[in-house]
């Protein structure tokens, strides 16, 4: 009984740490139960905490009468489920763990079940587990915490996906006063091939101390092998005239020329999407 009052217990203060985390949309689900009005909503909301987290502490410490007080609350539970049932409202927010918490049969059954689980603990026997069991227990609580983990970490792991694909990339950083003038034709162009499939020519600024050039060498190759651009490389040291002649700022930086030889875009780039960006603007009408 011992083991079985502490899981009791766990589930109810779980289920105080659930309401107090859901905050606000703890307190607003419970309109399913009927209760406009804010002020009582919230008294009702922190009750709810205050009654379950002192139950639950009272349980675990096998205060006499705090079980079926529990499974007195617990029972309350169940009938507000079943009211708003035929009320039409399943399906609805009930907030009894989380915001997630849903009114329903399963939220009926699990409110009984519990307060049957509460009633019948102080009619079971005082056992307490051997050695063998508490370990046995042990590596049950271990393995599906482990369980939880991994899904908590797979949660999150898609959560900073869709945060990143909302989160909009910055484009590459285009300054006025830097690099050549958008518009104006640069000589540059002569050490281009210029083939007969090319649109675009790409001048790419590189160092041979930067790390960040170093990493975007594959984004680099995978812009090469598109036929309508024609990429070249400028290494800081060995086309320094290059460089000075384009005032470039540092690296990497990239120019985007006509065929030409007209500055359709400029900037400083860290990243594939921002190189991207500078060929989508070079895609506009430029003037001088």
């Amino acid at each position: 009984m011992g083991l079985l009052r502490i899981v009791l217990s766990t589930v109810l203060l779980a289920a105080a740490a659930g309401k107090a985390r859901a905050g606000g949309s703890g307190r607003e689900a419970l309109r399913s139960f009927g209760l406009e009005d804010r002020r009582v909503r919230a008294a009702a909301w922190g009750g709810a905490i205050v009654a379950e987290t002192a139950l639950a502490v009272a349980v675990a410490l096998d205060v006499s009468g705090a079980a079926l007080a529990a499974a007195a609350l617990l029972a309350s539970f169940a009938v507000a489920h079943v009211v708003a049932i035929a009320h039409g409202r399943a399906g609805a927010p009930c907030g009894c763990f989380d915001a997630r918490s849903r009114i329903g049969r399963a939220s009926v059954l699990r409110a009984g079940g519990l307060a049957a689980a509460f009633a019948a603990l102080p009619f079971l026997p005082n056992t307490n587990p051997s050695t063998d069991a508490w370990l046995a227990i042990g590596v049950g609580v271990a393995f599906f915490g482990l369980v939880a983990l991994g899904i908590a970490v797979l949660a999150l792991a898609r959560e900073l996906g869709e945060l990143r694909l909302a989160v909009a990339p910055q484009a590459a950083l285009s300054l006025d006063h830097e690099g050549p003038e958008l518009g104006g034709r640069v000589a540059l162009i002569d050490r281009f091939d210029r083939g007969p499939g090319s649109r675009r020519l790409v001048a790419a600024f590189t160092s041979p101390g930067c790390s960040l050039c170093s990493a975007l060498e594959p984004s680099l190759r995978l812009l090469a092998n598109d036929p309508g651009l024609e990429l070249r490389l400028f290494d800081e040291e060995e086309d320094a005239d290059a460089w000075e002649a384009l005032a470039v700022p540092g690296s990497p930086y990239a120019v985007v020329l006509a065929t030409d030889g007209e500055v359709l875009a400029k900037g400083t780039f860290n990243s594939l999407f921002q190189l991207d960006s500078l060929l989508a603007h070079a895609a506009r009408p430029v003037r001088a």
